[in-house]
This record gives C-alpha cells, sequence and structure tokens, in this order.
C-alpha cells in the first residue's frame, strides 16, 4: 500500500496551478524524496497530479492523454469519457488511483470508481494522503491573504508536509497563465 502522495490545485483567476510534494512511501520507509507527481499534458494546456503508485501514474496519463487527443483537447469531454474507460477496464478499475486535471475553465478529481467530480467551489481540489490538510490550507489562506495563485499552492502544500507524515516540503508546480 502506498501512502505517498499530496497534491492540490488552485483554478484562480489569472492561472491555473497544481502542485504536489516528492515523497513516495513504502510502509514505514521513504523510498524517494523527489518524485514528480505532477505534469502538463494536451499540448500544455491541461495540468493533471495523481495519487496512487508511479507505474500507475504513467499509464493513467498515457491513456488520458490519449482521450484529450481524441476530443481535440476538450477537458469536459476527455474527463467523461476516460472516466467511463477507466471504470470499465478490469485491472485498471482496481487501482486506488485519483488524478486531478485542469484547465483555465474546469477542475476535476478523477477516480477509478469512475467518479468525475468538479468541486463546489470550482476552484479548489487536492488528492492524497495530505490532501485534507492542504485544501483546509489553501481555503484559509484564500480567505485571509494575497498570496498569488502559486504562492497559495505552495504554502498549502508547506502546511500540509508540517502534518503529514507522507508528504514532505520537496514542492514542485506547474502553472497555466490566463489566455488574453
Amino acid at each position: 500500500m502506498f501512502d505517498a502522495t499530496t497534491i492540490l490545485a488552485y483554478k484562480g483567476k489569472n492561472k491555473a496551478v497544481i502542485g504536489g510534494d516528492g515523497q513516495v512511501t513504502f510502509g514505514d520507509s521513504v523510498l524517494k524524496s523527489n518524485a514528480t507527481k505532477i505534469r502538463t499534458l494536451g499540448h500544455g494546456e491541461i495540468l493533471a497530479g495523481f495519487a496512487g503508485s508511479t507505474a500507475d501514474a504513467f499509464n493513467l496519463f498515457d491513456m488520458f492523454e490519449d482521450f484529450l487527443q481524441d476530443k481535440k483537447g476538450d477537458l469536459l469531454k476527455s474527463v467523461v469519457e476516460f472516466s467511463k474507460a477507466w471504470r470499465k477496464d478490469k485491472v485498471l478499475r482496481r487501482l486506488e488511483a485519483m488524478m486531478i486535471v485542469l484547465n483555465n475553465d474546469h477542475i476535476f478529481i478523477l477516480t477509478g470508481n469512475g467518479d468525475v467530480v468538479e468541486p463546489e467551489d470550482g476552484e479548489l481540489a487536492s488528492i492524497g494522503s495530505g490532501g485534507n490538510y492542504a485544501i483546509s490550507a489553501a481555503r484559509a489562506l484564500k480567505k485571509h491573504s494575497k498570496l498569488s495563485e502559486e504562492e497559495l499552492v505552495r504554502e498549502s502544500l508547506s502546511i500540509a508536509a508540517d502534518l503529514c507524515i507522507y508528504t514532505n516540503h520537496n514542492i514542485k508546480t506547474l502553472i497555466l497563465e490566463e489566455n488574453k
């Protein structure tokens, strides 16, 4: 069982940002402290993050990229078709994995159960073992600070790393600037 990830995404007014820590843990051992669990997809127009095993992440990212190409970059259509395929695949649906995907217009949490969840506020989403810590910090910082989108994601993940033993301070972020 992997307990290894905190991913936080923020679809702000000026930018879409996703961030993740770098720790991969197996049981009570840290296997790697500088893993990259986020990436850009769809010719740099989609940000994605993954919670689950690394091998599964590569397969699911590649699979989602195929749906993005097939749907000509339409994120909404891609997540619906991807979740159907993930749910129907006998091997993939058994994965204990989740993904966040976002662009400047939408943000979604995807699971192997076929779930496609757009967060209630339409702005913040988190997954992984430190996800609740990160989103709580992000909501408070959003309400009580004037941090930029990237600063908010970084600071929230740092707070999660202070609290969650499966999250570290090796934080990476990716940014989509608002189309003007």
